[in-house]
């Protein structure tokens, strides 16, 4: 694999070429279209592990690799987070009850490139709070996305989703971030949803990277469970995600996980 494509920033950050956005989009379109495939299959009674066994039987029949089978020993398609499971949920015998609320996410290599996305469902009837808190937290990756072009910095991106998450009496999430991608699952920077306009790397074209609030009705602090992956929020809060890898053009970004078929918030389409 062909790491070496770009150049790279003082701050560690690659850069790649315009040649290099159409593999982006090829790898993030197999993981939306994946994302848009298991919709149905979230309901009531179903358990976290029949999506994940759908979701890799997904990934090869895409001709895809999972990026996470097998990252530092994680042994599963997705991570599949339920209500109050910040992120890293690992998949099991856990079943869907009516109005719970589920971040799934996904992560595909195509052709080495790598597509990285999450959005969230809702198995049944779906509550006024977590229906506000979905609603805030799209919107939050939403004003991060638009704050993406060159001569912006990664602080206009933390401090717009910050702003907006904390207007409407939510936090966020401090102990996660987004982070580079690209020929490569992780590499700098790390992508923070909070800070001040203004401040960290100045965005240049050709950077690639996620941008993935995570966003809490209640307090932000997290702990880490025994088995080393599943993230939740301390005070039991609800929690939600929207994710999505994005490249930066030379007047703006380029979204490389759109879903196809208009699934990307739950209530759409």
């Amino acid at each position: 694999m062909d790491e070496s494509r770009g150049r790279i920033t003082k701050n560690g950050i690659r850069l790649y070429e315009p040649a290099d956005f159409a593999g982006m989009h090829a790898a993030g379109r197999v993981a939306a279209e994946i994302l848009d495939a298991v919709a149905p299959l979230v309901q009531p009674g179903v358990t976290t592990a029949a999506l994940d066994d759908f979701i890799t039987a997904e990934v090869e029949r895409h001709g895809a690799t999972s990026a996470t089978i097998g990252y530092k020993g994680y042994q599963h398609g997705s991570c599949i987070s339920v209500n109050h499971v910040v992120c890293h949920g690992i998949p099991g015998a856990k079943v869907l009850k009516d109005g719970d609320i589920l971040n799934i996410d996904v992560t595909v290599i195509v052709d080495g490139w790598f597509g990285d996305t999450s959005r969230m469902y809702v198995a049944g009837a779906l509550g006024r709070k977590p229906e506000r808190l979905i609603e805030v937290t799209h919107d939050a990756l939403m004003k991060g996305i638009e704050a993406v072009k060159p001569g912006n910095t990664f602080g206009d991106i933390g401090a717009a989703i910050q702003a907006y998450v904390e207007g409407n009496r939510m936090s966020v999430v401090r102990d996660f971030c987004g982070h580079g991608l690209g020929r490569v699952f992780h590499a700098p920077p790390n992508v923070l949803h909070y800070g001040r306009a203004g401040t960290g790397p100045v965005l240049e074209e050709g950077m690639f990277f996620t941008i993935e609030p995570m966003v809490n009705l209640g307090r932000p602090e997290t702990k880490v469970l025994a088995d080393d992956w599943t993230a939740v929020t301390r005070d039991k809060s609800l929690s939600a995600q929207f994710e999505h890898s994005v490249g930066v053009t030379a007047t703006g970004c380029e979204i490389f996980t759109l879903s196809p078929a208009g699934k990307f918030h739950p209530t759409y389409g």
